[in-house]
């Protein structure tokens, strides 16, 4: 069993820290609030520490799941930041979704610094995280990674070595390109199905087992048709990344039109109060145009 320290018990490392405790890994987590560490000590045994620098002594495996790129930098570089305090020869995986090109600059730091680093984000949301069946778009060294993959194992379904570092970050970029457009088009069919005097349940039901059917489809057209939008990513947080993704767009020379346009739209969702709905909540954007 390992040694592990994880950073940031948010709505997504908190369950994610629990599975590696419950496979009887030796875990000692950081959060910036405290109680909140107390909390996931009491449920799941472990320890936790008053900064990531004590945090990171003497473990094996470094995880952090933080908001953004100047949290992961703070967390990381920071006087009291775990790279002051790894162990040459441990390895740090983030699965912020940031940027590649923090992704690149910590990657650096850790090698100068005598310790290893991956690029990690996960996608699956929340249900994934608590239920262990995230999907994990790995960033790095191919050794590394095959040290790394048993841990992940405890948390993921899916996992694979996209390429170099900042490769995973990039994965996750694509995601949620396709993600955005996804969501949209749904949004749209189901606000025409209800418009034309459909069932629109009957409807999504129908086309579920053709060319249409999706997991966004499966999953999320129920709630969508309820105007329930309490289930997984925050409308704020798919903007924080859409920010990311529009910035490497312009850096790499992609075309994204639909990207930038659902991004406005999620801004519009922002504007109604709805900044802590799901990312479904664009149908509710639609209604208003009624």
């Amino acid at each position: 069993m390992a040694r592990i320290a994880f950073i940031g018990l948010g709505a997504m490392g908190y369950p994610m820290a629990g599975h590696l405790a419950q496979q009887g890994h030796a875990v000692t987590v950081y959060n910036r609030t405290v109680a909140t560490a107390q909390r996931w000590v009491e449920e799941y045994s472990g320890a936790f520490a008053q900064t990531p620098a004590l945090a990171v002594l003497q473990a094996d495996f470094v995880m952090c799941c933080v908001g953004n790129d100047d949290d992961l930098r703070e967390v990381t570089l920071g006087a009291q930041g775990a790279f002051q305090a790894m162990a040459a020869g441990s390895v740090f995986v983030d699965h912020t979704t940031a940027s590649a090109q923090v992704a690149r600059q910590l990657a650096v730091a850790a090698t100068q610094h005598g310790f290893d680093f991956l690029d990690a984000p996960v996608s699956g949301g929340q249900a994934g995280a608590q239920n262990a069946v995230l999907t994990i778009m790995v960033g790095g060294e191919e050794s590394v990674y095959e040290r790394v993959a048993p841990i992940l194992a405890c948390y993921a379904k899916m996992q694979r070595l996209m390429g170099g570092v900042g490769s995973g970050q990039l994965t996750k970029m694509v995601n949620q390109i396709c993600i955005g457009g996804l969501l949209q088009g749904l949004a749209e069919a189901l606000h025409f199905a209800q418009s034309a005097g459909l069932d629109a349940d009957a409807a999504m039901q129908v086309i579920s087992k053709g060319a249409a059917q999706s997991w966004q489809l499966e999953n999320r057209y129920q709630t969508m048709l309820a105007g329930e939008f309490d289930f997984g990513f925050a409308v704020e947080w798919m903007r924080k990344d859409y920010a990311i993704v529009l910035e490497e767009a312009r850096r790499n020379g992609a075309t994204l039109p639909v990207t930038a346009m659902v991004d406005q739209f999620y801004a519009d969702v922002i504007n109604m109060g709805g900044a802590r709905w799901d990312t479904s909540s664009l149908i509710a954007r639609l209604k208003t145009k009624q």
